[in-house]
C-alpha cells in the first residue's frame, strides 16, 4: 500500500504531465527547487501547505481538485 507522500506525488506527476510541462519547468513555474520537486513527485518527502499552494496554483487548479487527483491514487 502506497503511503501518502507516494499517492500526492503520483497525482501531481499525473497532473503536470496531462498538462504538458517536465518537471524541471514546472518547479520553476511553482518556485520550487527542482531536486525538492523530484523528491515530492517520487513520494520521498512530506510537503508543506506552502508548497501545495503553489503545486495548485503552477497546475491552475483548485486545492480540491488536487487532492480529488491524489485521493484517485
Amino acid at each position: 500500500m502506497a503511503t501518502l507522500p507516494q499517492r500526492f506525488g503520483r497525482g501531481v506527476r499525473r497532473l503536470r504531465e496531462a498538462a504538458g510541462y517536465s518537471q524541471e519547468r514546472f518547479a520553476a513555474l511553482a518556485r520550487i527547487d527542482r531536486a525538492y520537486y523530484s523528491r515530492i513527485e517520487r513520494g520521498h518527502t512530506n510537503v508543506s501547505l506552502e508548497v501545495v499552494g503553489r503545486i495548485a496554483k503552477a497546475l491552475k487548479v483548485s486545492l480540491g481538485e488536487l487532492f480529488a487527483a491524489v485521493d484517485a491514487e
